[in-house]
């Protein structure tokens, strides 16, 4: 017979053994979370290398003419690019704006294998990565002969917001993306300048997104469209950063939407995903926002 002691102390040792390893993978992904968004581990490149690798994935949306057209980029969550921005690019275009969706999954194969979790968990392309797919994309379709290079916009989807508020948070503080060498355009006409409203659909503002604490200073209104029931990326620190801009003297403008979770303009989803599409809330967001371009365009 087997001494009851004895089996509660090798109960133990299996609880307290797999204690550890849990403790240890939790203190692994922390660690690569922290290297990855301090740019430990980030390969820096030129400008031109990077565009390289984008531009080929760039999917061009325009009015039929030859403009120039006020131009947004779009950019999409941790998941990649799906339905919704096709979505918002058909929008602007029938409002008379050009739309380049920028892909930063598919030119580095996280659109393989599921690897687009690793993205999501924070684990891959953290949002100082990121700002330089934004900042080189933008430089590159500022230099496209049908864009009106003074009018641009940027919108950006969960994990694409968050890249667009830490690249403003960094040119603010006069920092380069993680993922860059050096910067895009010339110095005295930098991409930035052309930017005359931003967008953002329910972006990630945790504590590991830079503008948290400075907020930026880029003059161009600021639009945040917010899910209040969204528990993955809370609304309320949302809020909590559109507070530190307006208080910096930014002008910023909120819309939310009650009873809606995070990614509500996406029909595509992952299996067993329990976020929900909700139609009516999406066709305002896309009102609000246009009518917002139009007007920061307007006023360029």
């Amino acid at each position: 017979m087997v001494d009851p002691t004895r089996r509660r102390r090798a109960r133990r040792r299996l609880l307290i053994g797999a204690s550890a390893a849990v403790v240890a993978v939790l203190v692994l992904v922390g660690l690569n979370t922290l290297a990855h968004h301090r740019g430990w581990i980030v390969e820096r490149r030129t400008p031109e290398a990077l565009s390289a690798e984008l531009s080929p994935f760039y999917r061009i949306h325009r009015p039929d003419g030859p403009g120039p057209f006020p131009t947004a980029l779009l950019y999409s969550g941790c998941d990649g690019p799906h339905d919704n921005m096709r979505r918002w690019a058909d929008a602007l275009v029938a409002d008379g704006w050009a739309a380049v969706i920028v892909d930063s999954h598919a030119p580095r194969g996280y659109d393989d294998h599921e690897a687009w979790r690793l993205v999501c968990l924070g684990q891959l392309l953290a949002g100082g990565e990121r700002a330089g797919d934004v900042l080189v994309s933008l430089s590159d379709v500022r230099a496209m002969d049908f864009v009106d290079a003074d009018r641009m916009a940027l919108i950006g989807m969960s994990h694409g917001g968050w890249s667009i508020m830490d690249l403003l948070a960094m040119d603010a503080a006069g920092e380069l993306p993680l993922n860059l060498a050096g910067a895009p355009g010339a110095p005295d006409n930098p991409p930035l300048s052309g930017v005359a409203g931003v967008v953002l659909v329910y972006p990630w503002c945790g504590p590991t997104n830079r503008a948290v604490d400075a907020g930026w200073d880029h003059a161009a209104p600021i639009l945040f469209v917010l899910a209040d029931d969204d528990v993955i990326a809370p609304s309320a620190d949302c809020r909590a950063v559109a507070a530190t801009l307006q208080a910096q003297g930014r002008s910023v403008e909120i819309l939310s939407f009650a009873g809606v979770t995070h990614g509500f303009d996406q029909k595509d989803r992952a299996g067993f995903s329990a976020l929900v599409f909700d139609a009516d809330a999406t066709r305002e967001s896309l009102l609000k926002a246009i009518g917002f371009l139009d007007d920061a365009a307007a006023a360029r």
